[in-house]
């Protein structure tokens, strides 16, 4: 393995425990609230305050009823909670300890769910009650798709059927406070740091080594140029319909021909008046010396969650004599935080930010401005006519494009319910060169063959990458289909094997696509994040669980978890099989029944 491999593993190992360093500290304050009180019927107090003589006469099968009931009896009370007087009304409990209950036949479900979904992880979610937890990465991946601090507190007040605990409160608020007020944006090919706040910038700037990977221009003193007014409200409504048209994009293009033919035009005008207005905003900055630009604003799809269950005031708004609405008090508010503020950073001092701005508790959240990607030639490839993406992919893809980039995370979807059709439809909207890494020659071949089922990709810009087949990469975009083996692997190459795995790591790569993206934690698997040039990371799988508790680290070496879905509610909606669990004893042949009984710890 090169020095500068090991390098970069030994650095995202740092990262990663940096992370997890800071999320344990975090959740000290949950702990602290304790796991409530138990009661006096516990059957462990029971046996404590028993006396000797009543010990001495209980029987061995007393003893191990009573065991067995103290473990299942050992958990948190929180029954004295007080509740709201409306609390039939409200489909949620939070406890002290960052725990959160949801029934699953309120009928504010579906509301719940999904805003749960994307502030918390899910613990167990069993046919009438689902549980949740708040951990800081969870909190993180909220962040990251634009939900504030305030909007989580407001939304579990609304939804809680008990007073929202102050341990809660204080727990949401110091793991949000730093998180998402800093990205890391990859636009025209160049890195800048961008912020909503200049404060946050500024406390960056303080840093030496973010400092020093600043890239000053010579106009950096000089920008005070008060006619740019009118071309900034320019950028920030063409930053609002960027981020409606990634909705448009992923579901029109699968009705007909002819609609697909409109997206690609309207694609394309889109990226010119993207490119145009960049261009524009690259004159306009501060006295600081940031690049002022519009804010990619959310998509409605992402924060419908957040609105009251009765809120119709967009269907109420005023309009003007044009059809447009008119601002009201509320909006100015936030109309004044349309804008970013950001300064670029040089490519090669990348990782040294990132893991600077980590360790002052700012991590970078990735987004790839691919839109506006003009250096990278793009990949001839769209869904074909029949292709058609059901709704829960549709909500995965919305997080992932959600403000009209692409954001680097995990899509957790069921088997069956259509990973590689939802990875196929984030690489056609990219449209840049894809590296989509599998676990096995199989599914290589798998892949490719969705690949052509879907989307209307030629032949020659498929390439394959496996110990059978190494096929030359195209010059242009490609779509490059491998293992995380033989990207992985550390010992002497063929000529061949040498001359593709130069090629691919002297390539940028608009996507990584990677399937079964637990597995990457793994040492040997974390290389290939560092070996290969991707702008953007989307990780599928099923299953995000690991033995060796290093799920989490897949915050750094890829992003936070953006979507996912419930099986129960898939198969409920009819498009998975019911599951039937059945238990079949079998009896034991002698042989076998002797071994097994000779065993000690049979």
């Amino acid at each position: 393995m090169s020095q500068s491999t090991e390098s970069d593993l030994e650095s995202s190992g740092n990262y990663a425990n940096a992370l997890r360093q800071r999320a344990a500290n975090r959740e000290s304050i949950l702990k602290s609230s304790g796991r409530g009180k138990r009661k006096n019927v516990d059957h462990g107090d029971a046996t404590s305050n028993t006396s000797e003589t009543e010990k001495g006469s209980q029987n061995d099968t007393d003893t191990n009823n009573e065991n067995n009931n103290n473990s299942l009896l050992a958990g948190a009370d929180y029954s004295n909670l007080p509740l709201k007087p409306d609390h039939i009304s409200r489909p949620i409990w939070t406890c002290p300890d960052g725990a959160i209950y949801l029934e699953a036949f309120h009928p504010l479900y579906n509301t719940a769910y999904d805003f749960l979904v994307a502030i918390s992880e899910p613990v167990a979610r069993p046919e009438f009650l689902h549980e949740y937890k708040l951990t800081p990465y969870s909190l993180y991946a909220a962040v990251a798709t634009n939900i504030d601090t305030e909007s989580i507190l407001t939304v579990l007040e609304r939804l809680s059927k008990n007073a929202l605990p102050d341990s809660v409160s204080t727990f949401v608020r110091e793991c949000t406070k730093r998180y998402g007020k800093a990205r890391l944006v990859l636009k025209n090919n160049r890195f800048y740091v961008e912020s909503e706040h200049p404060s946050v910038l500024r406390e960056l700037l303080r840093d030496s080594l973010i400092s020093q990977a600043r890239v000053m221009t010579s106009d950096d003193t000089n920008n005070d140029n008060p006619n740019n007014n009118k071309n900034q409200d320019k950028t920030m409504t063409n930053s609002k319909e960027d981020a409606s048209n990634i909705n448009n994009a992923t579901s029109n293009n699968n009705n007909n021909n002819n609609n697909n033919n409109n997206n690609l035009q309207d694609n394309k005008s889109q990226d010119k008046d993207n490119i145009n207005n960049t261009n524009i905003t690259q004159e306009k900055k501060d006295k600081d010396g940031f690049l002022i630009t519009g804010r990619a604003e959310e998509m409605e799809e992402n924060l419908r969650m957040l609105r009251e269950p009765d809120d119709d005031s967009d269907d109420d708004e005023a309009l003007d004599s044009e059809g447009r609405p008119i601002p009201s008090s509320s909006n100015k508010k936030s109309s004044s935080l349309l804008t970013t503020v950001a300064f670029q950073i040089a490519s090669e001092r990348v990782e040294t930010v990132k893991r600077r701005a980590i360790e002052l508790d700012y991590p970078l959240m990735e987004e790839y401005d691919f839109r506006n990607d003009t250096t990278n030639p793009n990949l001839p490839m769209d869904l074909k006519p029949h292709t058609r993406i059901r709704r829960y992919q549709e909500r995965s893809l919305a997080k992932m494009f959600g403000n009209g980039r692409a954001r680097s995370g995990i899509i957790v979807l069921p088997c069956g319910a259509g990973k590689t059709l939802t990875g196929v439809t984030a690489a056609q909207t990219i449209k840049k060169s894809i590296v989509c890494l599998c676990t096995n020659a199989v599914s290589v071949l798998q892949w490719k063959y969705q690949f052509k089922l879907w989307t209307n990709i030629p032949d020659n810009r498929i390439c394959c990458f496996t110990s059978d087949r190494k096929e030359p990469l195209h010059p242009d975009g490609c779509l490059l289909i491998t293992t995380y083996t033989m990207i992985s692997y550390g010992g002497k190459r063929s000529d061949k094997s040498q001359e593709v795995m130069d090629a691919i790591r002297g390539r940028e790569w608009g996507l990584m696509l990677m399937d079964e993206v637990h597995v990457v934690p793994a040492k040997m698997f974390r290389r290939v994040v560092g070996s290969v040039k991707a702008h953007c990371r989307l990780g599928l799988t099923a299953t995000l669980v690991r033995e060796d508790d290093l799920i989490s680290d897949l915050n750094f070496l890829i992003g936070p978890k953006l979507y996912e879905a419930n099986w129960m509610d898939l198969t409920t909606q009819g498009y998975l099989a019911n599951v039937q669990c059945v238990e079949v004893w079998c009896p034991m042949t002698g042989p076998f029944m002797k071994e097994y009984l000779s065993v000690a710890n049979a």
